[in-house]
């Protein structure tokens, strides 16, 4: 790499990406791979994250699959582990697996599912930040990113534990950036709106496309949202590049929380600019 483009190198570093297996994790272990860091892929889906390992060692350095439970702190351990034992350090972890979780009115809420959604939501991104943090110290500092969401920014109905534990994970996150500062180690999350994944199509039970076809009638941007969108992000908050953010909430939405959709003018519309004065004048015609 040379210029701007050699702040995005990722050569020599080391990388684990939780929820590798699928959607955004899926597609931050390619990018990440493809700038030159090894990466550690680690899921609950043997099959598909052996598979995206072995897609990462094919378009860079060597990367490796380990299962991991990001709820269960012994996982969480014999990854970071397995990360430093195979590359001889840790720079990058992506807190990305998640689950939607709890669904449907809150009064029908379980404990039971409500625990779980928070296990794996936001205790799996505390054990992450907990044991990525010495290995970064080691090396003289690294960057910590999780995955939080739009719905931890805004009131929603339905996912009332997924959101808030994406809520928690945006302000633990600036938690932990005071905490990490001093070791140069950087701490943010990334807030993705309505992207096109497996975790939608579950929630919502549909299939891709429809799932596409009403993300579409929300977002104000004219596209679907992608993993790759959120990918791009994170290997941004990785890089050199963002050396100097910490403790921030990045909102990649295609400007679904700037406002409705209804708001955005419609391309090519003629408008004619005018002024509006105080209520007991009659405003232009």
């Amino acid at each position: 790499m040379s210029g701007l483009n050699e702040m995005y190198d990722l050569n020599g570093k080391v990388a684990i990406i939780t929820g590798g297996a699928s959607g955004m994790g899926r597609a931050a272990s390619l990018l990440f791979a493809q700038a030159g860091a090894n990466v550690v892929v680690a899921d609950l889906n043997d099959a598909d994250g052996e598979h995206v390992a072995k897609l990462a060692s094919e378009c860079g350095n060597e990367s490796v699959f380990q299962r991991a439970d990001v709820s269960a702190e012994p996982d969480i351990e014999a990854l970071i582990a397995r990360a430093t034992d195979t590359f001889g350090r840790l720079d990058i972890m992506f807190n990305n697996a998640g689950i939607g979780g709890a669904i449907g009115p809150l009064e029908d809420v379980s404990v039971e599912d409500w625990d779980r959604t928070q296990a794996v939501c936001l205790r799996g991104v505390f054990l992450g930040m907990k044991h990525a943090a010495g290995p970064m110290r080691a090396v003289g500092g690294g960057s910590i990113i999780s995955t939080s969401s739009t719905g931890g920014l805004e009131g929603s109905t339905g996912l009332f534990s997924y959101c808030a534990a994406k809520a928690a994970v945006a302000h633990l996150t600036r938690c932990a950036a005071l905490e990490f500062a001093g070791d140069r180690i950087r701490v943010n999350c990334i807030a993705p709106g309505g992207i096109s994944t497996p975790i939608l199509f579950g929630i919502g039970g549909s299939n891709k496309e429809q799932v596409e076809a009403g993300l579409e009638r929300f977002q104000p941007y004219p596209r679907v949202g992608q993993p790759e969108d959120i990918a791009n992000a994170a290997l941004f908050l990785a890089s050199d590049a963002a050396e100097f953010i910490t403790g921030h909430t990045l909102v990649v939405d295609g400007g679904a929380t700037a406002g409705p959709k209804i708001a955005v003018p419609k391309p090519g519309r003629k408008r004619r600019s005018r002024f509006a004065g105080p209520s007991f004048e009659r405003s232009p015609s």
